[in-house]
């Protein structure tokens, strides 16, 4: 790495931050993003989602973007124009209908189109489904920049590997693929992330094979997700205590140890669906994808039914019964609320004519309510409920007094598994 290397990174969320910080230990690095306020918050030194902690990130930060190394953030087009690598971390989400939305790749690749140069290589971060770097951003970055793919300027694609919330597998910590679009580029891209990653890199013979590797990777999460989710219902009926037999099958050495829960989030509960599009276009229906992720979007009703079987069984009066929801983002330890399925079990807890309260420490509530229109607290309630549903295990949660907030005879719902003989039933 013998260039003057100046990284511009696009979109500063769960992905791109804790990728620029790491950059920025080592590269002149700008952190590019259209959320003024999210700017803003990281300029003062504080990460609002929780995967940089405020003090690694103040190491880092510089106050102007002409300094030999750091990071520096930024609203304007104009304080990347100077850099020679843009890795774009932008999110792809899908549509209510399930259909991928590329709009947010669109955009983050006309920004970087308006101030691209001969020799800069824009690496893609985004999952997507193969094709999607050359067939729909490439075009896009050409159009606006007037240069010419593969003469002109390269790309790479290195997708991520970010897991929210998770301080052990931080991105050095992970190994990272790598591609280019020529062979050279490839070569530049891989040593790019090499020099930071310390896992090291695997370099893929292709940008489309890079593609496809990262969305296989949470597909195969998804289905095997969706299995024991599907045996979760099938030894509830009857009456078998999933948790056991899953306990029991690990001991095998070659079990693999997935747990039943809900799938969201904004990669397992997403990325099947660019991949299940991609095959479409090529005239295949893939099946065991779509299944899963039908499985997986079901559960979220099935938990709530369980719930009200339970306090029937209670003699509880479910009409008008209180009920506390104990998280409201999509995994633990985490804020992130997008795609969340706890959503999913409030919609069909209150179609029950229960009132719901929900109780999440870590959730923006402005969030919440823009994405949900739903009521969210962050302080623990003082009154009293006839049933109380674990539906994400913060560490908070798990240091809580339950008796302390159930009526003299509540229900206590764990779905994730983790309470132990306390709760009435898990899932």
């Amino acid at each position: 790495m013998d260039e003057n290397i100046k990284i511009a990174i696009i979109g500063l969320g769960y992905v791109g931050l804790p990728l620029a910080r790491l950059f920025a230990t080592k590269y002149t690095v700008v952190g590019f993003d259209i959320n003024e306020s999210r700017v803003a918050t990281l300029k003062s030194g504080t990460d609002t989602t929780l995967e940089v902690d405020d003090d690694v990130l103040q190491k880092v930060l510089v106050s102007n973007h002409d300094t030999e190394k750091g990071l520096y953030c930024t609203t304007s087009l104009n304080d990347i124009a100077d850099c020679n690598y843009f890795v774009i971390t932008v999110p792809t989400p899908v549509d209510k209908n399930n259909r991928p939305d590329l709009t947010p790749l669109y955009k983050s690749s006309e920004s970087v189109g308006k101030v691209l140069k001969k020799g800069d290589i824009v690496i893609y971060e985004s999952t997507v489904y193969p094709g999607v770097t050359e067939e729909q951003c490439v075009p896009v970055l050409e159009q606006i920049s007037g240069l010419e793919f593969n003469v002109d300027f390269f790309a790479g694609y290195s997708p991520e590997r970010i897991n929210p919330g998770d301080k052990e597998h931080t991105v050095e910590k992970i190994l990272k693929v790598t591609s280019g679009s020529t062979p050279e580029i490839g070569q530049k891209v891989d040593a790019l992330y090499k020099s930071v990653i310390t896992a090291g890199t695997y370099l893929a013979p292709s940008i489309k094979v890079a593609e496809a590797a990262k969305v296989i990777e949470n597909s195969q999460r998804d289905i095997n997700i969706a299995f024991v989710n599907e045996l979760a219902k099938i030894f509830n009926l009857m009456g078998i205590d999933t948790q056991e037999v899953l306990t029991a099958a690990s001991t095998k050495w070659n079990f693999l140890p997935f747990k039943p829960g809900l799938v969201g989030g904004h990669c397992i509960g997403v990325d099947p669906y660019y991949l299940a599009q991609r095959a479409q276009e090529f005239g295949y229906h893939p099946e065991i994808i779509l299944a899963g992720r039908r499985l997986n979007d079901s559960m979220g009703e099935y938990v709530a039914s369980q719930v009200v079987k339970l306090m029937i069984k209670k003699g509880i009066s479910v009409n008008g019964a209180e009920l506390l929801m104990l998280g409201i983002t999509f995994k633990e330890n985490c804020p992130d609320v997008r795609n969340t399925k706890i959503v999913d079990v409030v919609k069909a807890l209150t179609e029950y004519g229960i009132s719901v309260t929900i109780f999440d420490p870590l959730a923006n509530v402005n969030d919440v309510k823009k994405e949900y229109n739903l009521i969210t607290i962050n302080n623990i309630p003082d009154n009293k409920f006839d049933a109380i549903v674990l539906g994400v295990s913060h560490a908070e949660f798990l240091e809580l007094n339950f008796a302390e907030l159930q009526k003299s005879n509540s229900l206590l719902y764990d779905v994730k598994g983790v309470l132990g003989t306390i709760a009435d039933n898990r899932l």
